[in-house]
């Protein structure tokens, strides 16, 4: 379209206005600035003004409350989640969701502080590329100074280097769900998606150049197995590559380097079948990257995690291994986050959800409703029994009105409501209200718990009752 005459009459809506001063100057008159959605076509456009609409409901920040999710303090500070218990439980789940697929990969689980010395981040280079984006220095008396950890690769290098290591040992896997701190600009913070405090999926795998191209396929094919669990459809890979006139100041001057692994890269890429996309100068200072950006079930975009290779900061740690022919070798070292971090990928998946996670991710699983006061000894009996088996169980008590507490059940999302009454009490039996179904049917207690658990167990993406 290059004349305003083309749209047509009703293929435009305003959609919101805004003061402005003229030139940005508060001396001058205030301005209006009107802001349109423009499409070729009604149809075009109300589709894109439903689109919005759903946006505006599925919003991370507004669901987020809602839900009792997570909360901000002004007291705590900008950018630094606060998670309820009920937004913990959703971290806890994918932290263990990301332990078992990882214990299967042959990963290594450890621990790190979240604080280091400035002379480890001066040695990994770190201060010389990434300062920006770190917390200033804490200086005690005494001492030299420390810094938040802004990432965990310093630290699991450190613990490679703590033992002499052989080509047998390789590749060696550490995984960590490490805390790290960001110090993002106060404008660019933005609910979960941009924060200043995040829990990292983090791992980095020490290999030989032999191994290099099997354990970057592993990655990649662990990505495909979360986009499964999440149902994720739409996604594309991002190649992040180098730019050779910024060798020496955004990226380390190894140009030979650069160009061999970016080849390594690409070779696998290809290899995998993924799709993906060659990005110039968005790499990391230390090596080549595929970021991945994933789609929501309303078309939102998302950057949700990263596979990156490092080549240079081995070598500056003086990381090395013992070689089949005894000569001394620094390895290649992969940095993977296929889950990011807990902060984005809740609040990716609360928008993807709308916030009726599975059943297996809802911090409250099952709601148990007594229909009268008389139908509580059952209905306690009921959420003793889920609760024995690991289903997580709420008590909804019958001083309010039944229809009110569905009501409250269906606002928090609660997958499965269980309605009990004499019907149910007399044939040990449970009403099951599918909350995102709408739909409710009557089954066995024993065969309810049994499907239930076997759901979970198997991270069901559609519960199997209603």
């Amino acid at each position: 379209m290059e004349n305003a005459q083309e749209i047509p009459a009703d293929g435009f809506k305003i959609v919101s206005l805004a003061g402005a001063y003229w030139r940005g100057d508060e001396k001058n008159d205030q301005l209006t600035r009107i802001y349109v959605a423009v499409f070729l076509s009604k149809a075009e456009l109300k589709a894109h003004l439903a689109l919005v609409e759903e946006a505006k409901k599925r919003d991370h920040r507004k669901l987020g409350k809602e839900l009792d999710l997570f909360a901000f303090s002004d007291l705590v500070g900008p950018g630094l989640p606060l998670w309820t218990p009920k937004g913990t439980v959703i971290a806890d789940e994918l932290e263990k969701l990301a332990r078992e697929m990882e214990e299967k990969g042959g990963y290594l689980r450890v621990r790190t502080p979240h604080i280091a010395k400035g002379k480890l981040y001066e040695k990994t280079g770190h201060l010389s590329h990434y300062r920006q984006s770190m917390f200033p220095p804490m200086k005690l008396d005494g001492e030299e100074e420390y810094y938040l950890k802004p990432m965990n690769c310093p630290h699991h290098h450190e613990i490679f280097a703590s033992q002499p290591r052989s080509y047998r040992d390789l590749p060696l896997r550490l995984a960590e769900y490490g805390h790290c701190y960001r110090y993002e600009d106060s404008g660019a913070l933005f609910g979960l998606m941009r924060v200043r405090s995040l829990s990292m999926n983090d791992a980095h795998m020490y290999c030989t150049e032999e191994q290099f191209e099997e354990e970057f396929l592993a990655v990649t094919r662990l990505y495909l197995q979360y986009f499964g669990i999440f149902d994720i459809k739409k996604y594309i890979m991002r190649f992040s590559l180098h730019d050779p006139k910024e060798l020496g100041k955004k990226y380390v001057n190894q140009p030979e380097l650069w160009v061999k692994t970016e080849e390594l890269v690409r070779k696998v890429m290809k290899k995998s079948g993924c799709d993906f996309v060659e990005v110039p100068n968005e790499a990391a200072f230390y090596g080549p990257k595929i970021d991945i950006e994933v789609w929501s079930a309303i078309g939102r975009e998302f950057t949700l995690a990263t596979n990156q290779v490092d080549f240079d900061v081995p070598a500056k740690m003086g990381l090395k291994y013992i070689d089949k022919d005894g000569s001394e070798k620094v390895p290649l070292c992969i940095h993977r986050a296929p889950l990011g971090t807990h902060e984005r990928m809740i609040g990716f998946l609360i928008e993807h959800f709308a916030g009726h996670f599975p059943l297996w991710l809802s911090p409250v699983q099952v709601a148990v409703l007594p229909v009268a006061a008389v139908h509580a000894g059952y209905a306690t009996s009921v959420m003793q029994q889920l609760r024995e088996q690991g289903i997580r169980t709420a008590f909804m008590d019958p001083e309010e009105s039944l229809g009110k507490r569905i009501r409250t059940g269906e606002q928090q999302r609660i997958p499965y409501l269980l309605v009990l009454g004499d019907k149910e009490a007399q044939g040990r039996s449970v009403a099951v209200r599918n909350v995102k179904t709408k739909q409710q049917v009557t089954v066995p207690l024993k065969e309810f718990i049994e499907k239930t658990v076997a759901d979970v167990r198997e991270r069901k993406l559609v519960a199997s009752i209603g």
